[in-house]
């Protein structure tokens, strides 16, 4: 399928019924898209820790399998798992300095063993999203993204530096220069199906310079059968609980952890461009993302395969191309690795790339990486004090990451550990924004009832007390009630089809300050979005000819009386949070 005038609008929704010819076109441009990170990445940990080329050509084969079915499984739905949208799942360039270093602790089968325990940060993420969605913030998300991209730099300048014997050392560099300016050249200058083909295309150019100096080895792809599994190189699964194993564990957990935040900001991101009206995020489809990348660790672990996480950017550039965010392709797309697993011959031609091609490859998705990683910490603006959160943690972070301060103070085992500087980053950035939150201004009283009509009055008693206690004008207190009353009556609104004998409980949580109260509803419902329903009213309003039922006047009243709404659906769980401006 072809880029037309229309570029950039979707033409199929992640549920439409897409044709299959238009799907599968849509899918191997996907194929394009992802094969070359997939096998770059899933070789590098391996050549830079010195392994031999039978695990290198297994870990590929287990990274393209893998990465086949875990993007079929994210495409679909079942219980909980799977976003229901065409979500891409590759090689993570974060987990590539710590699979070095693991691959050199215990070989293929320690790096087996975390990358399958690393799953628990996966599957705990998903549990406690919702409780976590006030620290595990985008600026958390965004600060953790940019000391990842920081600690990527070494493990990307040493493989330019990587030549083969018999070279000069100067062609590294020139090969490695050649593939970065080729890489920036074709990302700003290439549209349409150029752009599809950018990644393929700079590893090209860079192999081309490389065949020059003597450093690309064509035999490689003469040796390569052209169908077959791979004979040798398979990292039996055996759990290694030995000291290695312990002190690296808390590292891949965290790493797993980071890459867990990124894939909540890259399904958010997926659901903004997968819908031609813009749809409130469902958390549950972040959960489903979640709990799939969280398995897809433990399968992993157990096949050989480094680990993987679902990167957002390659499906949007996908959608954004083609118009297509059918789910139907993300079958097509996995089908498509899974086969090509089984083709030795052609992904020979990407495992005979040679280092510097692939470090200077490496060293343009980490700068897109630092990127991400401020727009993401930017996502909701930059105040004083998310400035100094950021700026105090990427500094001591990076700091950290380039010297061995902490590592000679504890000594031993642990030190080494401590001193890695997204472990030191991420955690001061937790830290302050916990003590943040903390620290805030919220309310520690918070009312707990049963969601029903009942709970009014002393819903109604509960806001006006927390006025009294600002101070508040008659008007500004009337407000603040009113917008309690007209989240309850939506709430119990949206409760009417909801099946089941148990009544949902209703918490309700205070941040105020001298000019705003900020209220957070939790409780249990069923599909629709108050805030979906809140941004159609007008549409709503209009199909309704003139007329007004009571669900709508409460949503108008909501609106009015409320500087902003929010709604977020999580399993089990929704939370609605309204702001109120007031005075005294």
């Amino acid at each position: 399928m072809a880029a037309d005038t229309s570029e950039g609008a979707v033409h199929y929704e992640p549920d439409d019924a897409c044709p299959a010819r238009v799907s599968m076109s849509v899918g191997l441009q996907g194929v394009l898209l992802i094969m070359g990170p997939t096998v770059l990445l899933a070789s590098f940990a391996a050549h830079a820790s010195d392994q031999d080329a039978s695990y290198v050509s297994w870990t590929v084969f287990a990274a393209l399998l893998v990465s086949g079915i875990l993007t079929a499984l994210q495409a679909s739905r079942v219980g909980r798992f799977g976003s229901g949208m065409s979500f891409m799942v590759s090689a993570s360039p974060s987990y590539v300095a710590i699979s070095v270093l693991a691959l050199a602790e215990g070989g293929p089968t320690m790096l087996s063993s975390l990358t399958a325990a690393a799953a628990i940060s996966y599957l705990s993420l998903s549990l406690w999203l919702p409780k976590l969605r006030k620290i595990i913030t985008p600026l958390v998300s965004g600060t953790v993204l940019m000391l990842i991209a920081v600690t990527l730099l070494p493990a990307s300048f040493n493989g330019i530096s990587d030549v083969p014997e018999g070279t000069a050392a100067a062609g590294g560099v020139i090969v490695g220069l050649v593939t970065l300016v080729a890489a920036t050249v074709l990302t700003l200058a290439s549209r349409g199906v150029w752009r599809i083909m950018a990644p393929l295309m700079t590893i090209g150019a860079g192999c081309a310079v490389a065949l020059m100096f003597g450093m690309y080895d064509p035999q490689v792809i003469v040796d390569a059968p052209w169908v077959g599994l791979p004979g040798s190189g398979f990292p039996s699964f055996e759990p290694n609980f030995g000291a290695s194993f312990w002190s690296l564990l808390p590292v891949f957990a965290l790493v797993a952890l980071v890459d867990g935040i990124k894939n909540i900001g890259d399904n958010v991101l997926v659901q903004q461009q997968s819908y031609r009206t813009p749809r409130v995020t469902d958390f549950r489809r972040v959960q489903g993302s979640i709990n799939v990348t969280g398995a897809g660790l433990v399968l992993a672990g157990a096949v050989g395969s480094p680990p993987l996480c679902s990167w957002g950017t390659y499906s949007t550039a996908l959608t954004n191309f083609t118009g297509v965010a059918a789910r139907r392709v993300g079958y097509y797309i996995g089908a498509a690795l899974v086969a090509l697993a089984l083709l030795p011959k052609l992904t020979a031609v990407l495992l005979a790339v040679p280092g510097p091609v692939a470090g200077a490859y490496l060293l343009s998705i980490v700068g897109l990486l630092f990127v991400g990683g401020i727009r993401t910490a930017s996502q909701g603006g930059l105040d004083g004090r998310d400035a100094v959160i950021l700026g105090v943690s990427f500094a001591v972070g990076a700091g950290v990451d380039q010297g061995t301060l902490i590592a000679d103070l504890l000594g031993g085992v642990w030190g080494p550990l401590a001193n890695n500087g997204v472990t030191v980053g991420a955690l001061l950035a937790i830290v302050m924004v916990w003590l943040t939150n903390l620290f805030g201004g919220r309310d520690r009283r918070r009312l707990e009832v049963a969601l029903s009509i009942d709970c009014l009055r002393e819903l109604d008693e509960y806001l006006a007390s927390i006025a009294a206690r600002l101070g508040w004008n008659g008007p500004s207190t009337h407000r603040l009630r009113s917008v309690g009353e007209e989240t309850l009556m939506s709430l119990l609104d949206l409760d009417e089809s909801s099946s089941g004998d148990v009544v949902p409980r209703l918490i309700v949580a205070a941040r105020p300050t001298r000019t705003v109260v900020e209220l957070e509803f939790m409780a249990v419902f069923d599909e629709e979005n108050l805030e979906d329903r809140l941004a159609y009213l007008g549409e709503e309003a209009e199909g309704a000819a003139g007329s007004v039922d009571a669900s709508t006047m409460t949503l108008r009243l909501l609106r009015h009386y409320t500087s902003s709404v929010q709604h977020q659906k999580y399993y089990g769980l929704d939370v609605v949070t309204v702001q109120v401006k007031g005075s005294r």
